[in-house]
Order: C-alpha cells, then sequence, then structure tokens
C-alpha cells in the first residue's frame, strides 16, 4: 500500500522554530514522519525525485544559515518511542536523549548518568557519537536501523557505524533506531554522580542560553577548544545579535535575533585568531546547512 506523504508535508517551514540557536531561514520542504515506513518512503521519494534530503533531529548541534535550505528536511521528532526490557533498550531515533538517559538511571543502567546535560535526540546522538568527558553513548550501541541514500533499511553493528571521536559513518543515512545494552549499575550511586554532573555542567556551561553546544571539537585530549578560544580574547565578544558566551568561551550565543551570518562571521574570526596565535586549526563539531553558501 502506498504511503501518503501530503499528511505529513509542511513547505517553507522555518528552521529556526526547529534549531536550539533559534537561526536559520526555511526548509522548501520538511517531513515530519511517524513511523519507520514514512521515513524509509521519505527518503525514497527524495531520492526519485533527486531532491536533497537534510535529516533533522533536536537541532540541537545544527546552525541553518539565513537563506535557509533548497532540498526536503525530515524531522524525526515524532518517532521517540523508548523501550525497555532489563537493561537493553530498543528505541526510535526521534526520542528524547535526557528523557533515555533519566529513564536509564532509573533502571540501573550503568553508565548513562555520564551521559546527563546532552540535549537532543537519539538519532542525533548516535550520528554525533555524542557524549562528554565520562563517556560516549557508543559504549552502549549493539545496533544501530539506518535507511540508505538509496532507501534500503538496514542493520549495522556497532563496528560498520563507524563511531570515532563526535563523529560516525551514521551521517551517510537516515538513522531509525539503535539497540542499545548497558552494564548493570548502582542506583544510589548514579543518582549521586548525575546529581554532581548536573552541578559541574550548570557552574561551567550556559545551559539557558540560545545556543548549539559547543561550536568547535577540542584539538587534542588535553587541548580544550574553549581555553585557546578564551586566551585569544573572544570571551564576551559580540557580532551582531551574536555572543561569545562569557560562561564558557566555546559556546555561541543568540543573545538577540542573531543571524547565521553573525555566528558564522565569529567563528571565521576564532579560527583565524586560533590558527595565528597556536597554529591549530580548530574543527567545527556543530553542522551547517547548508555546508557551503
Amino acid at each position: 500500500m502506498s504511503i501518503d506523504l501530503s499528511e505529513i508535508l509542511k513547505r517553507n517551514e522555518p528552521l529556526a522554530r526547529h534549531t536550539t540557536f533559534g537561526i536559520g531561514g526555511p526548509a522548501r520542504l520538511f517531513y515530519e514522519p511517524r513511523t519507520e515506513e514514512e521515513a524509509i518512503e521519505v527518503v525514497r521519494a527524495c531520492r526519485r525525485d533527486g531532491t536533497p534530503l537534510f535529516v533533522l533531529g533536536g537541532g540541537t548541534n545544527l546552525l541553518v544559515r539565513d537563506e535557509g535550505v533548497d532540498g526536503a528536511v525530515v524531522s524525526l521528532r515524532k518517532m521517540k518511542a523508548i523501550r525497555f526490557d532489563g537493561r537493553r533498550a530498543r528505541v526510535e531515533a526521534g526520542a528524547s536523549f535526557p528523557r533515555l538517559v533519566s529513564d536509564g538511571v532509573e533502571r540501573r543502567c550503568g553508565g548513562t548518568e555520564g551521559l546527563v546535560g546532552i540535549p537532543g535526540t537519539v538519532g542525533g546522538a548516535l550520528v554525533m557519537n555524542a557524549g562528554g568527558k565520562y563517556t560516549e553513548i557508543c559504549q552502549f550501541v549493539e545496533r544501530v536501523r539506518i535507511v540508505d541514500r538509496d532507501g534500503a533499511a538496514r542493520t549495522l553493528s556497532r563496528d560498520e557505524a563507524g563511531f570515532a571521536y563526535r563523529a560516525s559513518r551514521l551521517a551517510e543515512h537516515v538513522v531509525l533506531g539503535a539497540d542499545l545494552a548497558f552494564p548493570e549499575g548502582d542506583l544510589e550511586g548514579q543518582r549521586a554522580r548525575l546529581r554532581q554532573i548536573i552541578l559541574e555542567k550548570s557552574r561551567s556551561q550556559p545551559l539557558a542560553a540560545k545556543s548549539a553546544g559547543c561550536i568547535f571539537k577540542n584539538p587534542a585530549p588535553r587541548i580544550a577548544a574553549g581555553r585557546l578560544i578564551d586566551e585569544a580574547g573572544f570571551k564576551g565578544m559580540i557580532l551582531g545579535g551574536a555572543l561569545v558566551s562569557p560562561v564558557h568561551a566555546n559556546f555561541l550565543v543568540n543573545r538577540r535575533g542573531a543571524r547565521a551570518s553573525d555566528v558564522l562571521g565569529l567563528i571565521h574570526d576564532i579560527k583565524t585568531r586560533v590558527r595565528e596565535r597556536n597554529g591549530v586549526d580548530l574543527e567545527l563539531e556543530i553542522k551547517v546547512w547548508p555546508s557551503e553558501a
């Protein structure tokens, strides 16, 4: 039976509504599939029509250019099921990552507390191999369900997903969901560690601000991008409506009606000065749509 995609389609949808930055122009086509079957059909329709396809999770690590996206954006936020079986979980790509973490802690899924404070969806977390100094999501992945850009549904092992530091090979595909497995944890110990990490992050990151999280990857395990940016004199710097956070220099903030061009201007200036001072080429941790103007 054919699927009527008109039921899940919006046209010229402002993407600023769908990113934590609150920045970005419209998507010509904006799909919100409710099931894996609908998501697969969106991918197949875009391939048939030759339409560029962009996959949106929680919009937490994303900057959309002011002109928007001349193509199709598929948002997976309506595919949000989380099903636990003991310390295993089957999750859909649009599921809330913070909810997975909090539910995992309460079910004594060891290690989930180390992922607290990371926003967005499970699919986005998998693509970016989300994590921090305590752990990364890839440590708990058994399998990932994807549809490739040809419209074929497949299941990938953890090795096939190609996880690396803040990266994976999953960006080549559309992630539908994953099977996760966790070691046994200690409930009270996990709760205490969760509270400690939340307090630590609230003191060192502008959690309430409109941002996309850390803008740049740390260039090396013992070299923090935020420290290099701070030492280059950027903390508190303003360009248009965008601000380099005075709390953490690796966060750029939409303080008042920022445009993508403001954020990109700060990114350019930061990269240039850090390269001149330290000989380090900072690499973006966020995604920019489209990748080239």
